[in-house]
């Protein structure tokens, strides 16, 4: 069977950088590239270590690039900064030298070099803003017709979002952080033919990270990937954290795990709703995970994470 082409497209988070590493482990995936765009993150901590995860895994022949879109209701400092903290882990640290190579030119500009060099169709693996895809597409309309499929963490639709009252007065709660960012890049995608497939809060509400799982991986330390993993979900345990990324992410490789949802839907871009995802009769057709056999997700990012 021929591997998915994949170009993996995060904004720095925590779950982020895991995302990426569970993407790298799946036999059925043919990473093209990484794109990084500075939205739950700073921009050089977050690139960097990108390309020194890609090197501990021995994936330093996938370019990584740096998108310079900007959002319009920016994370805050507070989430922004664990990404200088995951650059620093000594596990990341061990060479004098990055190999994984950063291109030159923009992200959203390698994102169009991507797409229309390739003769396949690429799916987009999308855990951030949708900013990058949205401003490539501007550039090149024709890519859309090399765009498979969108896999997006994030949306919520019949629950609260995660935008909270504290952080940003003047919204009313309904919007979750990756649509937030930049309401109106998410609305672009909509308009497009491009088939996409959500993982909304909904869905990763169900599905948190536990003590529990954290000193599973703590038993396997000794494999660096599960020993990273586990220094990563340390640093986030004492808030409610969830599988978000990483979630939406085993899609490419365990889609028998999920259920989906084909749900009408629309993009709210301004006002105190702005970047709420709202279910509409007549709106833009999503395909929606629903459910997921959470047992099973556990044990597979364990087995993956065990190298």
């Amino acid at each position: 069977m021929a591997k998915q082409l994949v170009l993996m497209d995060h904004d720095g988070g925590v779950d982020d950088y895991l995302a990426t590493m569970l993407l790298m482990t799946m036999d059925n995936v043919q990473p093209l590239a990484v794109v990084v765009t500075a939205a739950d993150c700073y921009a050089q901590p977050a690139v960097n270590a990108t390309r020194k995860i890609l090197d501990l895994m021995g994936f330093s022949d996938i370019p990584v690039a740096e998108s310079k879109v900007r959002g319009i209701n920016p994370f805050p400092n507070l989430y922004r900064r664990d990404s200088y903290v995951v650059d620093h882990f000594p596990i990341l640290n061990q060479q004098e030298t990055i190999t994984t190579p950063l291109v030159a030119e923009p992200g959203e500009d390698f994102t169009v070099k991507v797409l229309q060099k390739t003769t396949e169709p690429v799916t987009i693996m999308a855990t951030g803003p949708l900013t990058n895809i949205a401003t490539a597409l501007q550039k090149a309309p024709d890519i859309e017709a090399k765009i498979k499929r969108i896999v997006w963490m994030g949306g919520a639709l019949n629950v609260p979002g995660n935008v909270e009252k504290n952080w940003e007065p003047g919204q009313d709660g309904s919007a979750e952080w990756n649509a937030y960012w930049d309401p109106i890049s998410v609305a672009q995608i909509w308009d497009t033919q491009i088939e996409i497939i959500m993982c909304p809060l909904d869905i990763t509400n169900n599905v948190p990270v536990t003590s529990e799982i954290v000193q599973k991986m703590g038993k396997q330390r000794n494999y660096p990937l599960s020993d990273l993993a586990g220094q990563c979900y340390a640093l986030v345990i004492p808030q409610d954290y969830y599988f978000w990324d990483v979630l939406a992410t085993a899609y490419l490789a365990k889609p028998e795990l999920f259920e989906l949802k084909h749900i009408e839907t629309e993009i709210i871009t301004d006002g105190k709703s702005q970047g709420a995802t709202k279910i509409v009769s007549g709106g833009r057709k999503v395909f929606v995970m629903d459910k997921v056999d959470k047992q099973a997700f556990y044990h597979y990012i364990l087995q993956q994470w065990k190298r």
